[in-house]
């Protein structure tokens, strides 16, 4: 779904201002793999901070958790991932390159997923291999669909060949709440229902990493898990859906960009799925997060392969059964392009073209920056060092700026979403008031130094 080319701007953009830098650059780089830059890192640590206030500050019955990396190998036996964790792959005979699938399937408008049987993907990619080509050498000689296993393996303390059962690297973040789920009950005590939540790493053998972020080989998982009474779950999953709706709309995410799509096919467990996608520049409508019914299957997989008792025991009734489990599941690194995407925005003003991003405050990497209006004229820069010494105290996330005129430094700011700047000019020698620019508008005003402060933090707020 090809619509424009301003996806390229942004990943531009997130270059050159320090947001999003390619992996192992120096060397070539790595497919699938980003580092964040200085810029990028804040505004991805800002994103963490509003989902954990949302999602363990604010409620009363969530519990915070930062499970290990490494798992015992039998984990992701019980989970499934090491049978049915893969996707359909298929290799072009003529240069080795292998193709997802069912995404090419998809963008020929054909409904095609990861959740169906070889024989049921062969008998569609078989009827239309005339119409995809290989994205390297363009000629249309393929394989046999088969299944691509995308847990990576790795070595754990024992390098030989043969050294017992594999290791893998976390292929979701989420198996950690189901393994602490019996030691958040006999620590924490929680009545149910309750929820879990996590932040943590995730990898994948992508076959054919893609679309900057929004497909990589190693990324982040924001996480929860509400357990619930079985067959209590219905008005509770819709309770959820509209909580996390909602928290999209506080980023400040243009509503008209969000849409629900229902999953049409369902794992056997599951009674039901929904994701939460946005529209994005060029790549069009695709899932950010994921929210599923998943009954008890999860806890009573690991009851079954772990034999550890994993009821819940209802100390009012003295019932004991397997909880139900409701899960959202959202890429931090898509929701971090999503947030970077809507907030992309080119514009005229004052009679000059700019870029902007227009960030929620509360998500900008910077909140504030500092300037002299000349960076040459010492009674300036002293007096804009002591009020940038004196904000900083009070907001960590300001910067200095006195490269280059003054012109450009608003451009710089803008192009990296600070929303208000402060200068410092000859009228501050006299009246003690400094500039302060609106980055959305372009809007100025006076104000006094000592009522700056409170002014900005009313702003910020």
């Amino acid at each position: 779904m090809i619509k424009d080319n301003s996806m390229e701007k942004i990943i531009s953009l997130a270059k050159r201002r320090g947001f999003v830098y390619p992996g192992s650059e120096i060397y070539g780089g790595l497919a699938g793999v980003y580092d964040f830059g200085p810029y990028g890192v804040e505004l991805l640590n800002n994103l963490k901070q509003s989902w954990w206030q949302a999602n363990v500050y604010q409620k009363d019955n969530y519990y915070g958790l930062d499970s290990g990396m490494f798992k015992n190998p039998k984990v992701w036996e019980a989970s499934g991932h090491t049978t049915g964790f893969s996707d359909p792959m298929a290799e072009c005979r003529e240069c080795q390159t292998r193709i997802r699938v069912d995404k090419k399937l998809t963008e020929l408008g054909i409904e095609a997923d990861e959740k169906m049987t070889e024989s049921e993907i062969n008998n569609l990619f078989d009827k239309h291999r005339e119409e995809i080509a290989c994205p390297n050498c363009g000629q249309k000689n393929f394989t046999s669909v088969r299944a691509f296993n995308l847990l990576v393996k790795t070595n754990l303390g024992d390098f030989t060949a043969d050294g017992g059962d594999p290791v893998y690297l976390p292929g979701e973040a989420c198996q950690g709440i189901y393994l602490n789920y019996k030691n958040i009950i006999d620590t924490m005590y929680p009545q149910i229902p309750f929820g879990i939540a996590q932040i943590g790493k995730a990898f994948r053998n992508e076959i054919s990493p893609r679309n900057f972020l929004f497909r990589t080989r190693e990324f982040e998982q924001a996480d929860t898990q509400f357990f619930v009474k079985p067959k209590e779950n219905k008005e509770a999953f819709e309770n959820i859906k509209q909580d996390r709706w909602n928290w999209y709309l506080s980023l400040g995410i243009n509503p008209d960009k969000l849409r629900w799509k229902q999953h049409s096919k369902l794992v056997f467990y599951a009674s039901q799925a929904w994701d939460i996608e946005y529209d994005f520049p060029t790549y069009g409508f695709d899932e950010i997060e994921g929210i599923h019914d998943r009954s008890d299957y999860d806890l009573t997989q690991h009851m079954k392969f772990s034999g550890i008792d994993l009821r819940y025991n209802d100390k009012i009734n003295g019932e004991k059964f397997i909880p139900w489990i409701l899960e959202t599941s959202m890429g931090l690194g898509r929701v971090f392009l999503a947030v970077l995407a809507d907030a992309y925005t080119e514009d005229n003003l004052n009679g000059e073209d700019r870029i902007v991003l227009k960030l929620s405050p509360k998500l900008a990497p910077v909140k504030v920056a500092v300037f002299p209006l000349l960076k040459n004229k010492p009674e300036l820069v002293t007096k804009a060092r002591h009020l940038y010494e004196y904000l900083k105290k009070e907001m960590p996330q300001i910067v200095w700026d006195d490269n280059s005129n003054i012109g450009k430094r608003y451009r710089r700011q803008d192009e990296i979403g600070t929303p208000f700047c402060v200068t410092i000019d000859f009228d501050t020698l006299t009246d003690d008031t400094v500039t302060l620019r609106y980055r959305d508008t372009g809007k100025q005003e006076r104000v006094k130094m000592n009522d700056l402060l409170l002014k900005l933090s009313n702003l910020l707020s």
